[in-house]
């Protein structure tokens, strides 16, 4: 596990939130970006505004 939560853009499908999420918490981005899409379905515009919140605001790697 990571110290901190970072971006990670080398890994990146859209944003990089999901890859930076697996890094920081040693869980494989296929499960993370799962969990989102899961997310999506249940919360809906939610989910997207988490999204893009933490893909704007968080540091990159």
């Amino acid at each position: 596990m990571n110290g901190r939560f970072l971006i990670n853009r080398r890994e990146a499908k859209v944003m990089g939130v999901a890859a930076g999420l697996a890094d920081y918490t040693g869980i494989d981005p296929l499960i993370i970006r799962l969990g989102f899409v899961a997310a999506l379905l249940v919360t809906g515009p939610v989910m997207i505004l988490f999204y893009l919140l933490a893909g704007l605001l968080a540091p990159a790697q």
